[in-house]
């Protein structure tokens, strides 16, 4: 049994590979992996933070399992969800240094995937458990707004709605010359295996072990 689930977007193909090596974890066979050595940057260092996460977009962030409920019952959630929504593609990604940390991000923000997130959120929140006091309180040390405080104690985690942004995260916090230098040395790396346009084409759900890593449960092809 995992201690928390979550829903993710996680990339296949050249890009899985790429991002399981490069943060240290691939989340899709459960193992570690060995990161490259590039001069001038300390990859295992910088990458500490989205490590155990593995590269993803978040949908549902991780959450407990409310009392009553069970990962039988969230596959079948899942499973439903998936099959009465469309895939969709948003555009390109590129690499940029936003909120503290570099991430893929696209280029424009999307009605269609803010909305698809959004609907995320609402499909899987029967699932989750109430949050802690510790745990606001956590949420709380980020300097939340209004509205993302209270989307926080409303569903569980501030980053939604309007304020959903997606990402596929590959590095910590760092400043900007740093992140510089990190966006200098994957550019080449990525250009030639992140799709373009980008398409949304799954769901996956995602487990967090005793250890804290996150493992892929199934991935959901979106079928609506």
């Amino acid at each position: 049994m995992f201690e928390r689930y979550a829903i993710f977007y996680t990339p296949t193909g050249a890009l899985a590979d790429f991002g399981a090596k490069w943060l240290g974890w691939d989340s899709a066979h459960g193992r570690a992996q060995v990161q490259p050595e590039i001069t001038g940057i300390d990859v295992p260092t910088i990458t500490q933070t989205p490590r155990k996460y593995g590269l993803h977009g978040t949908l549902k962030a991780p959450f407990k399992l409310a009392q009553g409920c069970d990962l039988a019952q969230l596959q079948d959630v899942a499973a439903g969800f998936a099959a009465g929504q469309s895939q969709f593609e948003i555009g390109a990604l590129a690499l940029r240094h936003d909120s503290g940390f570099v991430a893929l991000r696209p280029r424009s923000q999307q009605v269609e995937l803010r909305d698809f997130a959004a609907a995320t959120v609402i499909a899987f929140d029967w699932f989750r458990a109430a949050l802690t006091d510790a745990d606001i309180a956590r949420r709380r040390e980020t300097n939340l707004t209004p509205r993302q405080d209270q989307q926080m104690l409303d569903w569980g985690y501030p980053f939604i709605f309007d304020d959903f942004h997606f990402h596929l995260t590959l590095s910590g916090r760092m400043g900007a010359n740093e992140a510089a230098q990190v966006i200098d040395a994957l550019s080449p790396r990525l250009e030639s295996i992140v799709p373009t346009p980008f398409v949304i084409d799954t769901i996956t759900l995602m487990g967090q072990d005793d250890q804290g890593m996150f493992h892929q449960i199934h991935r959901y092809t979106l079928t609506g």
